[in-house]
């Protein structure tokens, strides 16, 4: 990746026109280590390490992040695919229009494509969507301070009457 792409994409920190509407997510900007959990569909848990980030980007009218799981290095080693890692990215747009957030999320080791739609509920951040079998999910962030949250992916496949847990992230600052 050239420099020249790096500093295009990259912001400093929110923009003018948008600076009041950004703190949502802007309290994540940094790094975070995560204690990640998949719940699978038979119910088996499978926990492991991740690494989270996340930074202004397109003249600070939006928030990137970058997760990944397990995180970067030897743990990584073997077929990305065959053993469920991510290395995705979420691309997150406050719509002034509207009042909420337009998510992207995408992951091209698992062919995840999500879009999501994220507003504030009490002192947690819920993002509502589908997945592409057409599932309600439901991304959120909670028992958020400074140094830590939890973050919890779930699905429905009776539009919402149920929800099943997918994964959830304990998330701690990176020091």
């Amino acid at each position: 990746m050239t420099a020249a792409f790096l500093a295009a994409l990259g912001a400093e920190g929110p923009a003018p026109d948008r600076a009041g509407q950004m703190d949502l997510y802007g309290w994540l900007i940094g790094s975070w280590d995560l204690d990640v959990t998949h719940v699978m569909e038979d119910g088996a848990r499978r926990r492991r390490p991740g690494e989270w980030h996340f930074g202004w980007v397109l003249e600070g009218r939006a928030i990137q992040d970058v997760w990944i799981v397990p995180p970067r290095g030897e743990a990584r080693a073997g077929d990305a695919a065959a053993n469920r890692y991510s290395y995705g990215s979420t691309l997150r747009i406050y719509d002034p229009r509207h009042g909420g957030w337009q998510i992207q999320w995408t992951d091209p080791v698992t062919l995840n494509f999500c879009s999501m739609t994220g507003r504030r509920d009490g002192a947690d951040i819920v993002q509502l969507g589908r997945n592409a079998s057409g599932d309600a999910i439901r991304w959120r962030f909670t028992q958020i301070t400074p140094q830590s949250f939890l973050w919890r992916g779930e699905t429905s496949s009776d539009n919402g009457e149920n929800w099943r847990q997918d994964v959830e992230f304990l998330a701690k600052r990176a020091g």
